[in-house]
C-alpha cells in the first residue's frame, strides 16, 4: 500500500507573527522517468469541493501503483479560506488589494530567444531540466526581491514554485452555482477527452494571470520558438483548471466520481501503472471568445430559469426579473431570453442583484469533442 508523506510549506506570515502554512501530501513514485503531478485546491476560499476530491484521490492512490511523484496542496489559500462574513466565505479577492487570488501568479516574460540561443546545444531532456530550473529560480528571486511583494502575490508565487517542479498541474476550483467544466489550452485540446467532464472551455495559449496559464505559457513559448529553429518537441508541461460544480459545497460521493476522472487522465499520462478509463459521456466545448457573460439589465430580484449544464434554445427563458417596488406597473416583472442557442455553465449565487451584476456565463458556438 502506497502512503502519502505529509509536510507543509510556509506561504507568508500573519500580522501577529504566526507562520501561514499550506499542508502538503506527497506520493513518491517508483519510476523516475514517469511524469510528475501537482494538484492544488481551494485557492478561492468558498471553493471547497476540490479538497474532497483530493481526499478521495489520496484514498484511491493507496491502492494503486504510483509511478510518478504526485504532490497535493489542499487548503491552498489559508487567508481566503478564513475570510468569513456571517455564514458565507468571501475569499475570492485579496481583501487588501482587491485582486482575484487566482490572478496573482508571476508572468515570467522569458526572453525565450536569448535563453534558447544559450542552451540550444543541450539534449531535449537536459534542455527541459535547465528551463524548469530557470523558472523555479525566477520564482525564488521574485520572493526575495528587495522591495518585497504583496501578500497575495507571495502566496501565489510560493504555489507556483511547487507547480513548476511538476509535468502536470491541476488547479481545482468551483463556480458560484455551476456545472462541471474544464479550462484547457488550445494546443492541448485533445487532452480534454481524458477527463470525465462534459464541458470544456478552450483558452488561448497565453498568460491571463491564472495558475494554469502561469504554468504552461513559458513552455508553450519555448516549444514554439524551438520549432521556429527547426527543433520539434511536444509541450513538456500540461496544466488545466477543473471547475467541479458549485462553491460552499462538499459532496464526497461526487468527489469520488471526480477523483476517478482525474485518475483516468493520470493513467493516460503514465503517472500510475493501472489502466483507468475516462467516463463514457458526450463532451462539448467552445472557445473562450465564445464564452459570454450576461449582466443584469436592471436591478431587482432574480429567478434563475436556465439550468446549468443543459442546452438552452434561443428565446427560451434565461431569467425572470421581479421589481416589487414597481408593483402595479408593466415594469414589475420582466422575462429575459437570449437571441442565440447556448449552454449555461454557471450563474450568480444571490437572487438580489444590482444593475450590471454578472448573472450567467454561457457557452455559445458549442461543438462536440471526439470520444476516447
Amino acid at each position: 500500500m502506497t502512503k502519502a508523506i505529509q509536510s507543509s510549506v510556509q506561504v507568508g506570515e500573519l500580522a501577529t507573527g504566526q507562520a501561514l502554512t499550506v499542508p502538503l501530501y506527497s506520493f513518491i513514485g517508483s519510476d523516475s522517468s514517469a511524469p510528475s503531478a501537482y494538484i492544488q485546491a481551494n485557492v478561492h476560499g468558498a471553493e471547497v469541493q476540490g479538497n474532497a476530491v483530493i481526499y478521495q484521490l489520496m484514498t484511491l492512490l493507496e491502492g494503486y501503483q504510483v509511478l510518478g511523484n504526485i504532490t497535493f496542496a489542499p487548503l491552498a489559500n489559508p487567508l481566503g479560506i478564513n475570510q468569513k462574513s456571517g455564514e458565507f466565505t468571501l475569499g475570492r479577492f485579496d481583501p487588501i488589494t482587491g485582486v482575484n487570488w487566482n490572478r496573482e501568479y508571476f508572468d515570467h516574460q522569458v526572453d525565450v530567444q536569448a535563453w534558447y540561443r544559450e542552451h540550444q546545444h543541450l539534449t531535449d531532456n537536459a534542455l527541459f531540466q535547465a528551463y524548469r530550473s530557470m523558472l523555479v529560480e525566477a520564482c525564488q528571486k521574485r520572493l526575495a526581491q528587495p522591495f518585497g511583494i504583496s501578500t497575495g502575490h507571495r502566496l501565489a508565487v510560493n504555489l507556483q514554485t511547487m507547480a513548476h517542479q511538476a509535468d502536470i498541474v491541476l488547479d481545482l476550483h468551483t463556480g458560484p452555482k455551476s456545472c462541471k467544466h474544464l479550462y484547457c489550452p488550445e494546443y492541448d485540446i485533445d487532452a480534454a477527452r481524458y477527463f470525465s467532464i462534459p464541458y470544456t472551455l478552450v483558452i488561448p495559449n497565453s498568460f491571463g494571470g491564472a495558475m494554469d496559464e502561469a504554468t504552461f505559457c513559458p513552455w508553450w513559448q519555448l516549444t514554439q520558438y524551438a520549432a521556429s529553429q527547426g527543433r520539434d518537441f511536444s509541450v513538456p508541461v500540461s496544466a488545466f483548471t477543473l471547475e467541479l460544480a458549485s462553491q460552499e459545497r462538499i459532496d464526497l460521493d461526487d468527489a469520488l466520481v471526480d477523483a476517478k476522472g482525474i485518475l483516468a487522465y493520470l493513467s493516460y499520462r503514465g503517472v500510475i501503472a493501472e489502466n483507468v478509463s475516462p467516463a463514457k459521456m458526450a463532451r462539448f466545448a467552445c472557445y473562450l471568445r465564445d464564452y459570454k457573460k450576461f449582466h443584469a439589465p436592471k436591478a431587482g430580484l432574480i429567478e434563475y430559469c436556465a439550468v446549468v449544464g443543459e442546452p438552452l434554445a434561443a428565446g427560451q427563458p434565461l431569467v425572470n426579473i421581479l421589481r416589487i417596488d414597481l408593483y402595479g406597473t408593466d415594469q414589475a416583472f420582466q422575462a429575459i431570453s437570449l437571441p442565440m442557442d447556448c449552454v449555461p455553465i454557471l450563474h450568480f449565487a444571490s437572487a438580489s442583484v444590482h444593475q450590471g451584476t454578472e448573472l450567467y456565463k454561457v457557452m455559445t458556438k458549442v461543438f462536440a469533442l471526439p470520444s476516447v
